[in-house]
């Protein structure tokens, strides 16, 4: 047997491997766990990397924090002080409204919601008859989720309140408003003072506005008209010195956003959004027989004495139909008439024949009527600063053409029935008033004015010469002292006047009654216009006698008015 020495090469120390050598074969250990394995370490080399990783990291953390507090230190100083500090609206003190002898029709009274202040001012109305849509009504602002008001303020929504809201709403201030981080208010200062807004003077009379609505009411209620609307204007200035329309909703009630109130206005049938006066238009009637008249003198159609008989119907053969016949009818037969007679009587015949011409006698033709109609305000906005106003309609071929396209043919009987106020002719309480003016004053056709100081006065010329006005007016004044408007001959003032009658309705079965006059008849001073709308034919009370009931009133309660000057 040969022994053979095992040899070892070392440095002259054991190693602990050299020792535990078999310990990684002991089959006790668990190998997959690294169990009976000698773990190296790490070499020093790979310390770099992660060294030079943590130093780069820090130095961006240190950058970005001197970027946050040196360089745009200030910056976000300021928007922290933003995020604590709120600008907030403070809403300004709105005007107050008021009527021509100054009470008040408008103003402010402080805001409260269960017992605490809201920090502006509600708005009040006077609850005089007949002032509902003139004076409109506002909408109230609404605080957001953080209590602050909108910078527009209370807006005016209808009325003289949407027509002068720039003047009366003022310019709102703004206040600074303190919050900590839950939100809560530490403390409020005035950052610019809100400065008020310009009250305003109406032309209009409280006592006469609310005299006339009475009178449209009392009448349309007992009468069962529809509704109804009056002015009365100043022939001189322009100035509306009443302005009504009834129906009528309380402004207070869409102030307030009462559902109940503002669902028993949107469903009633007699519509009382509505105001009648200005957006209404209806059928004239012969309230437009004074213009015609005006119209046929003007362009040498008539002389104040030509004649026209009225037999109470007036014969025109069918072109088409030899020995047919189309028959248009007077109301009544009045005899031979000159212009004056046929205005107090208002013969429909006479105006016929002026209207469209009949045999020998020349008429105008419907352009030169449309012509004239427009001349005094027909068919065409009156300038009003209200909103809402309706333009009405003066028929014509190219209507007619682009209304009834089936029947386009403009016919001697359309001319007929414009010249008496019939067949398409619309027009507004509003623009009648304001061609009545026209021939009270001489021939000048204002812009209809509801306020002065911050409403230009405005005219143009009718270029109608004053002696045809004069004859017009002449007729006027007999058609009260003997014609159709005797209802309207009172013994304290001199009144000259024209009602018209306009049938509506499928059968005809409605009526539109109209009234337009001015007085003092020898001095005008103001003219008016009175409208019931779709009441029963033949109805015992009718525009004149709203009229009459309207002046009997006034003359008891304001009777400067009724003062010749």
């Amino acid at each position: 047997m040969v022994w053979h020495k095992r040899t070892t090469k070392h440095d002259g120390e054991i190693s602990p491997e050299e020792i535990l050598i078999d310990a990684r074969n002991l089959p006790a250990h668990e190998t997959g766990a690294l169990e009976g394995k000698l773990s190296r370490p790490v070499r020093i080399g790979l310390f770099g990397p992660l060294t030079f990783l943590l130093v780069m990291t820090g130095a961006v953390l240190f950058g970005r924090l001197l970027q946050l507090m040196v360089i745009n230190g200030t910056f976000y100083v300021r928007l922290s002080e933003q995020n604590r500090l709120d600008h907030v609206t403070v809403p300004a003190e709105r005007g107050i409204i008021y009527d021509r002898g100054g009470r008040e029709l408008a103003w402010n009274k402080p805001r409260t919601i269960d017992g605490r202040d809201e920090g502006y001012d509600a708005r009040a109305y006077a609850t005089t008859t007949g002032m509902g849509h003139v004076l409109g009504y506002v909408r109230m602002p609404v605080r957001d989720v953080r209590g602050s008001l909108p910078h527009g303020g209370i807006e005016g929504v209808a009325g003289v309140e949407l027509a002068f809201d720039t003047l009366l709403r003022g310019e709102p201030g703004v206040s600074i408003l303190e919050t900590d981080a839950g939100m809560h208010v530490v403390s409020q200062s005035v950052y610019a003072p809100p400065v008020p807004g310009s009250s305003i003077r109406l032309s209009l009379d409280t006592t006469l506005t609310a005299l006339l609505g009475e009178a449209l009411r009392d009448t349309i209620e007992t009468i069962g008209f529809m509704g109804g609307a009056g002015a009365l204007m100043d022939v001189h200035t322009g100035e509306i010195i009443a302005l009504s329309s009834y129906p009528e909703y309380d402004p207070h009630v869409l102030l307030s956003g009462d559902p109940e109130g503002i669902g028993r206005y949107a469903t009633d049938p007699h519509t009382p959004y509505l105001n009648r006066a200005l957006s209404g238009q209806y059928t004239p009637g012969s309230i437009v027989k004074p213009f015609i008249a005006a119209a046929a003198l003007n362009e040498g159609v008539v002389n104040e004495d030509t004649t026209i008989v009225s037999t109470g119907e007036l014969r025109v053969e069918n072109p088409y139909v030899p020995g047919s016949y189309t028959v248009f009818r007077d109301w009544r037969a009045h005899g031979p008439v000159a212009v004056r007679r046929a205005l107090a009587v208002s013969s429909d015949v006479y105006f016929y024949e002026v209207g469209g011409g009949y045999g020998d006698q020349q008429g105008l033709g419907i352009t030169r009527i449309g012509d004239y109609l427009k001349r005094f305000g027909f068919g065409v906005p009156t300038g009003i600063a209200l909103a809402g106003e309706a333009y009405g309609v003066v028929p014509s071929p190219e209507w007619k053409a682009n209304t009834f396209p089936d029947d386009p043919t403009w016919r001697l009987g359309n001319t007929y029935h414009t010249a008496i106020g019939q067949y398409g002719f619309q027009a507004t309480p509003l623009q009648a008033v304001r061609a009545t003016a026209a021939i009270a004053n001489g021939g000048l056709l204002l812009t209809p004015r509801v306020e002065t100081e911050h409403t230009p006065y405005g005219a143009r010329s009718l270029d109608i010469p004053y002696a045809v006005l004069e004859i017009v007016r002449d007729g006027m004044r007999d058609a009260v002292l003997e014609g159709t408007a005797a209802q309207l001959n009172v013994p304290y003032v001199a009144i000259a006047a024209k009602t018209g009658t306009a049938e509506v309705g499928v059968h005809k079965e409605f009526v539109h009654a109209w009234v337009i006059g001015f007085f003092p008849a020898d001095a005008p001073r103001y003219a008016f216009a009175l409208l019931l709308e779709e009441g029963p034919t033949g109805s015992p009370r009718g525009a004149p006698y709203v009229m009459r009931a309207f002046f009997d009133r006034a003359h008891e309660l304001v009777p400067e008015y009724f003062e010749v000057k």
